[in-house]
């Protein structure tokens, strides 16, 4: 008969994605995931499989818990423009509530690029998500006169999602929270 687990499985799996976030997967021991997780190996293993599993678990959660709040925040807006602009605001507003941390899903891309299929895969997938939301955003947004008729929406949708990367990043080396919200605002203007 197993054991039951002795620790939370979700609280374990947030740890993991600091850690990865912060450090990266190569920059990240199995020690060290011990350590901020506060599991044995034994509960590693018996519960996530290897590093590798891990890391794409984490990576997973990570990006479809982000995902899943960009796009409401797109969503639950007044108009559409008003949710792609809380969206872009919503990372300078991150900076300036907690220091700034990793993004697992940008270090990803930064240390795998297309070399693992499988973590190719799940950021193609997220992205895709991403840019559909911000693409039925922008048509919105243009058919109710918020945009020019003229715009490129998948242009836009691409452009945005370069700049949420871009702000990821640039959130992480220190940039203030000034400095994000005139990243949105000037994000926000290019629309126009």
């Amino acid at each position: 008969m197993a054991r039951p687990r002795e620790f939370d499985e979700d609280q374990a799996l947030d740890a993991a994605i600091r850690r990865f976030a912060d450090q990266g997967y190569e920059g990240t021991s199995t020690d060290d995931l011990l350590d901020a997780m506060g599991i044995s190996r034994q509960s590693l293993y018996g519960a996530f499989g290897d590093k590798r599993r891990l890391y794409l678990k984490a990576l997973r959660r990570y990006s479809a818990g982000n995902i899943s709040a960009l796009i409401r925040i797109l969503n639950t807006a007044p108009s559409p423009l008003k949710g792609i602009e809380a969206a872009l605001t919503s990372f300078a507003d991150a900076a300036k509530d907690k220091k700034a941390t990793g993004c697992i899903g940008v270090g990803s891309i930064c240390e795998f690029g297309r070399t693992d299929a499988e973590i190719a895969e799940l950021n193609d997938v997220m992205a895709d998500t991403l840019t559909a939301a911000l693409q039925r955003r922008l048509a919105d947004a243009r058919a109710m006169g918020e945009l020019p008729n003229d715009l490129d929406v998948q242009a836009a949708a691409d452009f945005l999602a370069s700049t949420f990367i871009g702000m990821k990043i640039s959130a992480r080396a220190g940039a203030s929270y000034h400095k994000l919200r005139r990243i949105a605002r000037t994000a926000m203007r290019s629309l126009k």
